[in-house]
């Protein structure tokens, strides 16, 4: 009787009332792009490892002074290599990802892929303050857009495969591929509006990428922390706090990189000499302080394992704002999401350590669970993706028992700082997107 159906009596059968066959449109397409973009980011890591310059030189005993330099040579590099590709001069990481979306029909010239690539690599590994993954977002659109116009698909089409792009580079990365996939079609706005055409896709795209890139590099999460868990409603208030902290914190850092960004264009300097006072800028910080330098990922894991004083994690917040402003604020190839999560932990751990000291014995506090739902608050507040954020954190550090918190720290700061967005080209709600106006 099988035998009897029609190619349409299985359409029938697999969709149902409510839904049509078309909802698997793309799946394959998505799950190509995904490929792709695993494979890159693995080419991506792969780069990062052999070009950590920085960690290397904060190896070596009596090396320190190179410091001052070593992030000036690194943004040079990185700016002559883009200068070279008029296209690729604005590329800006994730901001321009979305402004591909929205303005230009989520065209990336393939061109980023290898250069965004290396100008990224030379930029951090050197020691600028600042993070991968708004290149590797960059560099995950940039794939679906090339294979979109591969199988010459429409312009729609086109931005649907690039936002897959983008959630699987974030996926792959950060290991973290719900988190990636959510991403996918969370960023495009800034307030709670998401991009539902991107929302399977994303899905499909960020799986892939994640089991492509888990391959070579293993499945563990990209921190450790120690075992803790909500398990006291009082705690809630003391969060409260942190979420009013984290939102504030905020704003401090979106407000430093856009002054840092204005005052580095008004300057009537070369390109090349900008990049280069910023990365020296950098330097001098980092002379005096190295954690700054780089991603900051040694910060997040002293913050996770509450190693360090209220003091001085406050001060690797006020000083990975400066150093990112000046890296990426003056020209410099890189991402401001990596640093959003060290001053959000920075300022999690910190309010942490200070209720740790202040409340009794029965709040149970822990600085490490302050730190973890720190960073995703910042992320929620700065970045504009709630959801994302909660389960970003639970998804890098293996850790799945602070949700509620999480969730309740998110979307306090999210509503704090309604208007607020380190991304210029976010449009506030699908309605003012020229895509769906």
């Amino acid at each position: 009787m099988l035998k009897r159906l029609s190619i349409s009596g299985w359409k029938l059968f697999l969709s149902g009332k409510g839904l049509s066959f078309r909802t698997g449109k793309y799946f394959g397409e998505a799950m190509l792009v995904g490929a792709a973009t695993g494979f890159v980011v693995v080419a991506f890591r792969c780069m990062i490892d052999f070009c950590d310059v920085a960690a290397r030189v904060r190896g070596l005993d009596g090396a320190r002074w190179i410091m001052l330099v070593l992030p000036a040579a690194g943004a040079l590099l990185g700016h002559l290599l883009i200068k070279r590709f008029d296209k690729l001069e604005h590329a800006r990481g994730t901001d321009s990802a979305v402004k591909a979306y929205h303005q230009h029909g989520g065209y990336i010239t393939s061109t980023a892929i290898p250069v965004k690539s290396a100008a990224s690599v030379l930029t951090v590994g050197f020691g600028g303050s600042a993070g991968y993954e708004g290149p590797v977002t960059l560099i995950g659109a940039a794939c679906g857009s090339v294979v979109a116009r591969i199988l010459k698909l429409s312009v729609r089409a086109r931005r649907i495969l690039m936002a897959a792009g983008l959630a699987g580079g974030i996926g792959a990365l950060f290991q973290a591929p719900l988190a990636g996939a959510i991403f996918g079609f969370e960023i495009f706005y800034s307030s709670s509006d998401v991009e539902y055409e991107t929302l399977l896709p994303s899905f499909i795209a960020s799986a892939v990428s994640y089991t492509v890139y888990a391959y070579f590099f293993g499945w563990n999460p990209l921190f450790s922390m120690p075992e803790c868990a909500f398990e006291n409603g009082l705690r809630l208030l003391p969060y409260f706090v942190l979420a009013v902290i984290v939102a504030f914190g905020a704003r401090i850092y979106i407000s430093f990189f856009r002054t840092a960004e204005t005052r580095f264009g008004d300057l009537a300097l070369p390109g090349w000499l900008k990049v280069v006072a910023g990365g020296l800028a950098t330097g001098a910080i980092g002379f005096f302080v190295p954690e700054i330098l780089g991603p900051g990922y040694g910060i997040i894991e002293a913050a996770l394992s509450a190693k360090g004083t209220m003091l001085v994690f406050f001060g690797f917040f006020l000083l990975k704002v400066v150093a990112t402003s000046f890296t990426v604020g003056s020209g410099g190839s890189g991402g401001v999401f990596a640093p959003a999560l060290v001053c959000g932990g920075s300022l999690g751990a910190a309010t942490g350590i200070f209720f740790e000291r202040i409340l009794p014995e029965a709040f149970g506090i822990n600085p490490a669970a302050f730190a973890l739902v720190g960073m995703a608050g910042f992320l929620a507040s700065a970045i504009r993706i709630p959801m994302a954020s909660i389960v970003m954190v639970a998804e890098i550090s293996g850790n799945h028992s602070l949700l509620l918190p999480a969730m309740w720290v998110c979307g306090i700061a999210f509503w704090l700082n309604n208007g607020w967005t380190m991304y210029r080209s976010q449009p506030h709600s699908r309605e003012s997107s020229p895509v769906h106006r």
